[in-house]
């Protein structure tokens, strides 16, 4: 059908960029079709809702403090109303393993004893064309139980036996509303990374997922306000409706991972209540979004170190209390967040104290309520299970048990930046740009999950590392070291001078990308201008459809 790498064009839909394998089976006439409406219908409204974004933003940065909605009051204030019923296999999630949708982590998440499998195109994929096609691919075999993979050593990785109503649940994170798929365009203008990754998944598996007990369920980040969220669940009812599938199939989980979400949690689950499953507490791009939103506010929304921001900081207590309190309330689940910590088989202690600190995190959620929580490695799946069966036993889930009415609605707590403990040391510095810039190399390879000194990092935490050190340099007096580091400001000249050190420092191979990765991060964290998120220049410059010319016009220039 797509015999050349030319761009064709088929129904006003064109595709452009290389030929992959087997995107035939993805990319039929039907399934462009159904882009094309999904597109046409909602992509004008998606535009609008992000301009309104910057809006908010720029409110924000004129002194407007975000809170909870007084023309949404009715809604929080009316307890009659409920979610729909928990769907099948989502009843109990007491253990979800997140991660990309390459071959491998697919057949061992769906062999890892989870209760369910966040399979993710979002903030641990690199968004390049070959991977988010890839992972359709993917899917479609894994739901039919004809996926296996072979690695070039010769080790070989199967499906277990059990059928799909005892594996994992899927559920699948599409991009943000911000990311486009421009290898995709519908009448000239590209797709949203979130329409294509949504729309091929449903086309292809929605049908054959009820047919075999369970259904095309999905987690969806980066939402920022019910607005967003009521666009969703507009998508879902067209979507149902074209496909002939019956109405309130779709199960969602949003990510309560912006700040301005934190107050409209519970207008959030109104909008998508005929599709909604739950909310998550999607810590470190929550975390992000503070710092993003509040950058230029002061020394109120300064935060110290990135390790020092734990979940045990009051701002950080109130978002997960108050969101147990809205899920539960509402009949919904509350999943907790992933502890960044990861297993290291070839280091005992340091295997031990991650699987300690997961061990810990997991039981302050499951005591907090929370009916289940994420991890990102097989390993740590019988330690997050242990620790929610003892609090758990037979019980799905903690929905009618802990409803946590004792926890209010509480505005300031959610802002009180300044009241998290600790500094900002030359150490914090210096990790923000290291890891930074290992992360972006990692990405911009084609891996966007990436172990880097025990910690899993993802897109989330690259962008705390470079707004950190963004915000830090743009504070002036308001971002000083800790005492006993002296007296010393956090300077765009210093952080120059550390990123030359750190950017020595690391062990080269022939063929890696540590010189793109140091210009995305330092364009990222060194700008004069905030880039709203890092992986927007970055896929432009070297995954879009035009990012070959670009890069030869550049070269050409230089």
């Amino acid at each position: 059908m797509y015999p050349t790498d030319q761009p064709i064009t088929i129904n006003g839909v064109t595709l452009q960029g290389p030929h992959l394998p087997r995107q035939e089976e993805i990319l039929t006439p039907e399934a462009l079709d159904f882009l094309a409406m999904l597109h046409r219908r909602f992509d004008s409204r998606r535009r609008e809702l992000l301009q309104a974004r910057g809006e908010v933003r720029r409110r924000i940065a004129e002194g407007w403090t975000p809170g909870f909605l007084p023309e949404t009051r009715t809604i929080r204030e009316d307890d009659s109303w409920r979610v729909a019923p928990l769907a099948p296999g989502l009843k109990d999630r007491r253990v979800e393993i997140t991660g990309p949708v390459d071959r491998k982590m697919t057949i061992n998440a769906l062999n890892s004893g989870a209760k369910c499998w966040l399979a993710d195109f979002e903030d641990s994929s690199t968004p390049s064309w070959e991977n988010m096609l890839a992972g359709q691919v993917n899917l479609k075999d894994a739901i039919r139980r004809q996926i296996d993979f072979t690695t070039p050593e010769g080790k070989e990785y199967r499906l277990g036996g059990v059928q799909l109503v005892d594996r994992p649940t899927i559920i699948v994170r599409p991009r943000g509303w911000h990311l486009e798929e421009d290898h995709l365009l519908v009448d000239g203008q590209p797709m949203a990374g979130a329409l294509v990754d949504f729309g091929l998944y449903f086309f292809h598996n929605a049908k054959e997922l009820l047919r075999r007990g369970r259904g095309p369920y999905f987690y969806l980040p980066k939402t920022e306000n019910h607005l967003e969220a009521r666009l969703w669940n507009c998508i879902f009812v067209v979507a149902q409706d074209a496909l002939g599938i019956p109405q309130g199939t779709v199960r969602a989980t949003v990510l309560i991972e912006t700040i301005t979400a934190a107050f409209e949690m519970e207008e959030i689950l109104y909008q998508l209540r005929n599709h909604a499953a739950g909310l998550n507490a999607g810590r470190w791009d929550y975390i992000f979004s503070i710092i993003k939103n509040f950058r230029d506010r002061g020394e109120d929304f300064v935060l110290p170190d990135r390790a020092d921001v734990t979940m045990t900081a009051p701002m950080m207590r109130a978002y997960t209390e108050q969101l147990v309190r809205a899920c539960h309330r509402r009949g919904a689940s509350a999943i907790g967040g992933m502890a960044a910590f990861i297993p290291n088989r070839r280091d005992p202690e340091a295997n031990e104290a991650a699987l300690r600190k997961v061990r810990e995190d997991k039981t302050r959620e499951a005591a907090d309520g929370f009916d289940g929580s994420w991890v990102a490695h097989p390993d740590l799946v019988p330690v997050a299970r242990e620790v929610f069966d003892e609090v758990l036993g037979e019980l799905p889930n903690q929905i009618r048990a802990r409803r946590r009415d004792d926890v209010q609605p509480d505005a300031q707590a959610l802002l009180a930046v300044s009241q998290t403990p600790g500094a900002i040391t030359e150490a914090g510095v210096r990790m923000n740009i290291e890891v930074g810039i290992r992360y972006v190399e990692s990405w911009l390879r084609g891996n966007g999950a990436a172990a880097i000194h025990n910690l899993m990092e993802d897109a989330a935490t690259a962008e705390i590392s470079r707004s950190q050190i963004w915000q830090w340099i743009n504070a002036g007096s308001q971002a000083q070291l800790a005492s006993g580091e002296g007296t010393r400001r956090v300077t765009r000249d210093w952080v120059e001078t550390l990123m030359e050190e750190e950017f020595a420092r690391i062990e080269r191979q022939e063929g890696d990308r540590f010189d793109d990765a140091r210009e995305v991060f330092a364009a990222s964290a060194l700008a004069e201008e905030f880039p709203d998120f890092l992986t927007l220049p970055a896929y432009r410059q070297f995954l879009s459809a035009e990012a070959p010319l670009r890069r030869e016009l550049s070269g050409a220039a230089a």
